[in-house]
């Protein structure tokens, strides 16, 4: 187990968990000295990292790098209207100790990469994989196999959810299941849309998986794929084995470094405060920087920054061509989330460097108000 501060639970508030045989008051205590690691504070890791709070783990991480937007709270219920453009772990953090006092929340406001990855999960006992990007998850499961650590991994989509959970030593992993495809065929929740409620069961069922590996009670989903289907409010299980060919955990692996998911696309990217941008844009940038918005047509109609060209992230890579070759791009979106997979996008696409403006037209409004609406831009 993690080291995680020793504290004696309330038996008031855990009463009802005391009263299980499963659990008790040496469950409880063994809750209070365990840690788990939510990976994504978005609409999976909300509803697990609530449930984590209210049933006593005593450490919880909260990873992510992201701000809060309005599209975020059809589903992600760790936020408020009022927290919009707030950072994401640090505004977790907040609404999980206030409903839980006694516990540990760390908040990493950091994107996961190959370099920090080991560092980030060392101290934790469980991880839970809230992620939308299949390179993420991959990165993720990765670690978890090399460094030994207890995964439980979720998706959504659409109206549908999977959930598996991996077993050092004793389970297959998510490479087992799924071997390495291109990120683009599986969409995320802005081009493909999302039942609101859906990650509220899916990131449930993931809660209940980690108190399980810290209890050391009941089975786990090791070895099973569960998939809910929302619509028709049916669960299916499918079964599936280790690979003796997997990349990671089979008899002869070929990821053996976690280094091996270092992304070189990313050096080829600058971020941009609002204040950067708008210092360029003074200096002629006008001539050398093409701004491109990939958010939503609704969004683009509530307030744009000037000069601005509209390609929506689900588009980008039909419209590629309609950045000319001689600029640099600005991609532009809500808070900074959207515009760094649409400069990830162009550079793999181009080879030609691009900018992200962190913050998106949230980190602008902050700095230099809201952006004029269409109709402002023709008087």
């Amino acid at each position: 187990m993690a080291q995680t501060p020793h504290r004696v639970p309330d038996p008031a508030r855990y009463a009802r968990h005391i009263a299980l045989a499963e659990v008790g008051a040496a469950g409880q205590q063994r809750l209070a000295d365990s840690s788990v690691l939510v990976v994504g504070a978005g609409g999976l890791g909300s509803p697990a990292a609530l449930y984590l709070a209210a049933a006593g783990v005593g450490t919880i991480g909260l990873a992510d790098h992201d701000r809060v937007e309005i599209s975020n709270l059809q589903r992600q219920v760790l936020f408020a209207t009022d927290e919009i453009g707030q950072g994401k772990a640090v505004t977790a953090r907040a609404r999980l100790t206030g409903l839980n006092p006694s516990l540990n929340v760390i908040a990493h406001a950091e994107k996961l990469v190959a370099g920090n990855v080991a560092r980030m999960f060392r101290d934790y006992d469980v991880i839970i994989d809230g992620t939308d990007r299949l390179a993420t998850r991959y990165l993720i499961n990765d670690a978890c196999v090399m460094l030994g650590k207890p995964l439980v991994s979720a998706a959504i989509h659409r109206f549908e959810g999977q959930a598996m959970t991996y077993v050092p030593g004793s389970s297959p992993c998510y490479r087992c299941l799924y071997p390495e495809s291109p990120e683009d065929l599986v969409p995320n929740c802005a081009t493909a849309g999302v039942l609101g409620v859906l990650p509220g069961v899916m990131g449930s069922i993931q809660a209940t998986e980690a108190l399980k590996l810290l209890l050391g009670i009941g089975e786990t989903l090791a070895g099973r794929l569960l998939v809910y289907d929302a619509l028709s409010l049916t669960f299916d299980e499918f079964r599936f084995a280790r690979r003796t060919d997997c990349a990671v955990c089979g008899a002869h692996p070929t990821i053996t470094s976690l280094a091996q998911h270092e992304e070189p696309v990313l050096s080829q990217i600058e971020e941009w405060s609002p204040q950067q941008l708008a210092a360029e844009l003074k200096k002629d940038g006008e001539e050398r920087l093409f701004m491109v918005d990939v958010r939503e047509p609704h969004e683009w109609e509530a307030g744009r920054l000037p000069g601005s060209v509209h390609i929506p992230l689900g588009t980008l890579p039909a419209r590629m061509g309609e950045i000319p070759a001689d600029v640099t791009p600005v991609f532009i979106c809500a808070a900074g989330g959207r515009s760094m997979r649409a400069a990830q996008l162009f550079v793999q696409a181009r080879g030609h460097e691009a900018i992200n403006l962190g913050g998106g037209v949230m980190g602008w409004s902050q700095v230099y108000g809201a952006p004029p609406q269409p109709d402002e831009h023709r008087h």
